[in-house]
């Protein structure tokens, strides 16, 4: 996703620790940033400016007084693009860097981040107001992706039927290693989601702390502490298999930052004439005859993490 960063020149702080923190999303391919500071000398600053306004999907502002102070960056690039926002050509997410009269501008209509719109300044230690920005900047651009995957999906459908409709017709077909490979990402990237929202949840249960951390873009591990009990912590390490380890295609590990060469248990694909599927392998404590969908699976490792922290739920 391409992303325009609008700031006030006096911010340059901030943009800098922003960008430092949005280095797994750019390895990851996830996202692309721009800001002035790519205008090379000599360069026409309103064009190009003008030119990567329209091309951005999204739309980080860092808002200050000194960003709502600048008549450059109000009206000529938030006005821009909260037009297209309103036309829903582009994202538009305001962060929050320090206090300011912002919800008197157009913003206060979008959720800001960080968590509460609470300014950057005022955290007390403030990477971890970055890393909470990057977080939830990681949730919209997975949300894009599995959008735009889902309605490859719905079109497929279609082509068979009405929307909304179940398809009338199933067609046998041979699965090759692209097809594994693509049901694999998609399906690990439907669990990381599903971990995400779930420690989200988690965090706001009085006695309960969770935390999500990416490890890469096949690895992601959580972290749950149940303050009613001395031994009330629980870790996970999940991975997508990238080589030829034989714990399954997505696998796992009880443990904090766990390797790629270890493993509790683990989801092979498997696939009959019609469709692919998750089956639990060996070490997964369901039945292994089980044909598991991605949030199946999800359910199945997230209650089994819990019980760890020895916290049940519904």
């Amino acid at each position: 996703m391409k992303a325009f960063i609008s700031y006030s020149h006096k911010d340059d702080w901030a943009l800098d620790r922003l960008h430092t923190h949005l280095a797994m999303l750019r390895r990851e391919g996830s996202i692309v940033e721009w800001y002035d500071r790519e205008i090379l000398a000599g360069g026409d600053i309103g064009r190009e400016i003008s030119e990567k306004l329209e091309e951005c999907d999204l739309f980080l502002p860092l808002v200050s007084p000194d960003f709502l102070a600048s008549d450059y960056c109000i009206k000529k690039e938030m006005t821009r693009a909260l037009e297209r926002h309103d036309a829903s050509e582009v994202l538009v997410v305001p962060i929050i860097i320090e206090p300011c009269d912002w919800t008197a501008s157009p913003l206060k209509k979008l959720k800001a981040l960080p968590r509460d719109a609470k300014p950057v300044t005022e955290w007390t230690n403030q990477n971890n107001a970055f890393v909470d920005v990057v977080t939830a900047l990681r949730r919209v651009l997975t949300e894009d992706e599995d959008r735009t995957a889902g309605k490859n999906v719905v079109d497929t459908a279609t082509s068979f039927g009405r929307a909304g409709e179940e398809p009338r017709y199933r067609v046998k077909r041979d699965f090759d290693e692209i097809d594994r490979s693509d049901f694999r990402n998609e399906a690990f990237a439907a669990i990381r989601n599903y971990f995400l929202d779930a420690v989200a949840e988690i965090d706001s249960v009085e006695g309960l702390r969770g935390r999500f951390v990416s490890i890469g873009p096949q690895s992601f591990g959580c972290t749950v502490v149940n303050r009613a009990m001395d031994r009330g912590t629980a870790h996970i390490t999940v991975h997508a298999r990238t080589g030829n380890a034989s714990f399954g295609d997505i696998y796992y590990s009880f443990s904090e930052n766990a390797s790629e060469n270890t493993a509790n248990g683990g989801f092979s694909i498997e696939c009959d004439e019609y469709d692919l599927f998750l089956k639990n392998n060996m070490f997964a404590s369901a039945e292994r005859d089980e044909r598991l969908t991605a949030q199946g699976a999800a359910e199945l490792l997230w209650t089994e993490f819990l019980e760890k922290a020895g916290v049940t739920h519904d």
